[in-house]
């Protein structure tokens, strides 16, 4: 039977960070991949003619030590093997109770000008709120760093840089805008108009979180991975195997065996079809995988223990995407910014955000989602085109999409994309005869294609702690020894999240005897 020092369940960013910095590290890795491919959500492909991007619209740049990817991505030996594309700016947020568009940049100093310059009598409020977010996305990334030993007089100043995180540690996203400007809806919706890239509700997103995140932006810009994800994840793939690690796709690991006193031994899997079970021993198994999911590997009582650590915490939102392929370029009819956050008119406040998640659950009326609209030619993508490539997004509930046959889905799938399409010529005018092909992904797809059970993309929900004292860990480490996690579930979702989740991971491992 062959041994391996760590086997990693699933080969999405988290996983692929942590196999690649173990085996570089000297560590013998092995990779089990259920897909033809690579990257879980983190992937680029074709449907037909049309480029079709799984997930990364943006992120934070990962070439500014600051920013929590920096150290991960080098240590994996993959910081320079992908481009990293300025976006420009990091939104443009139109309608709602924003109205006319405002064009929001990706520094934090000239985000507060632009602010200033549109909401002149939210200044002080401005000046405060985004002096927090600095100084909490700054003592974030310090600590992520892991600078405790290393830079005490760092860790001190990323700890008193803490302190207005410390005392609105439990407040919701909403209730901290709320503080700050009162009823001053439109300023609060320019803040966090992009609010899918973390959560549907601002009463239920965790401030300190949405600070860190949001902050990240602000400190060191958006950024885009030329060419697609699908390039990233494929680098840390080659990675592991230049180190001289494994990465065996198209099985399924069907079972985690543990030793006589619960530690993990082995793991089993086996071709797509159930056929030809293959063995390997190890001590240290690294799920990239929804808890639910590993559990069901495990023997029942591990199982039962492993998820009663997981089982009571609430789940992210979903999102549906719509990908269309246009004749000509998406700004010869409109379309103004590489990122544009376009609020529908009933949103009146952020708070009004909660509602648009279950739209879905009905027909296509009045009321269209929140959406986040990306063009792939306002920037140096390295996206294919023609067709040129439009990425619509929102958010979605499973449960909008159950209860019916496939069918009927895919009839109100078709209503539903013909509604989008409408509302979005009504924007944009001849967009609908711009389109010569499209994909739409529901949170169904997403439930179907990467395993995430209730169609989770970001692993758990945000949400904020009771108390500084009552917040819940998020960790690599299960309860099961030699079981960690390498995935939103140890951490927080996105590019960031998840690729630092990897990071920690390995460090854990290696950091053990």
């Amino acid at each position: 039977m062959a041994r391996y020092d760590a086997v990693i369940v699933g080969a999405g960013l988290g996983g692929l960070t942590t196999g690649a910095i173990l085996a570089r590290a000297g560590r013998k890795v092995l990779v089990i991949e259920r897909s033809n491919s690579v990257g879980g959500a983190a992937s680029s492909y074709k449907v037909g003619d049309l480029f079709v991007e799984g997930s990364l619209h943006e992120t934070s740049d990962p070439h500014d030590p600051r920013d929590p990817k920096h150290d991960p991505l080098m240590r994996a030996g993959v910081l320079d093997a992908v481009t990293w594309i300025p976006s420009g700016t990091f939104y443009e947020v139109r309608g709602g109770p924003v109205g006319q568009p405002l064009t929001l940049p990706d520094n934090f100093d000239s985000a507060r000008r632009t602010l200033i310059q549109r909401f002149p009598d939210a200044q002080d409020g401005i000046t405060r709120l985004l002096g927090e977010m600095e100084q909490i996305a700054s003592a974030v990334s310090i600590l992520s760093r892991g600078t405790l030993l290393k830079s005490p007089q760092q860790t001190f100043r990323a700890l008193r840089n803490m302190l207005p995180a410390i005392r609105d540690w439990n407040l919701s996203l909403s209730q901290k805008l709320d503080r700050v400007f009162g009823n001053n809806e439109a300023v609060k919706a320019a803040l966090a108009a992009n609010l899918s890239y973390y959560h549907d509700d601002p009463a239920t997103t965790w401030w300190v979180f949405f600070a860190a995140a949001q902050g990240s932006y602000l400190l060191s810009g958006g950024r885009f991975v030329q060419g697609g994800s699908q390039r990233l994840s494929s680098a840390l793939a080659r990675a592991i195997k230049t180190a001289g690690s494994d990465v065996i796709l198209r099985r399924d690991a069907s079972a985690i065996g543990v030793d006589s006193n619960g530690r993990i031994a082995s793991i089993t899997h086996t071709a797509k079809d159930g056929s030809d079970p293959q063995s390997v021993e190890t001590t240290r198994v690294v799920g990239n995988a929804a808890p639910e999911i590993l559990a069901a590997l495990l023997p029942e009582s591990s199982g039962a223990k492993f998820l009663a650590a997981y089982g009571h915490r609430q789940r992210s939102i979903s999102l549906f995407a719509l990908t269309l392929g246009l004749s000509k370029p998406p700004r010869e009819l409109g379309v103004s910014s590489y990122s544009t956050q376009l609020l529908p008119d009933w949103m009146t406040k952020l708070n009004d955000y909660a509602q648009a998640t279950a739209l879905m659950a009905d027909e296509p009326g009045r009321r269209m989602p929140p959406l986040a609209i990306v063009d792939y030619a306002a920037i140096e993508s390295g996206v294919p085109a023609p067709p040129y490539v439009l990425s619509v997004v929102g958010p979605d509930l499973l449960s909008n999409w159950t209860g019916g046959d496939q069918d009927s889905y895919r009839a109100k799938r078709a209503r539903w994309q013909d509604a989008i399409v409408r509302y979005l010529d009504g924007h944009y005018p001849g967009l609908a005869q711009s389109i010569t092909v499209s994909t739409f992904n529901t949170a169904l797809s997403v439930q179907q294609y990467l395993g995430a059970p209730r169609g989770a993309v970001y692993g758990f929900a945000p949400t904020p702690p009771r108390s500084l004292f009552s917040t819940p860990k998020r960790s690599p480490a299960t309860p099961i020894q030699g079981l960690y996690l390498a995935s939103a579930y140890a951490g927080f979702g996105g590019y960031t999240g998840v690729i630092q989740s990897g990071g920690a991971c390995a460090d854990m491992i290696l950091g053990e005897r």
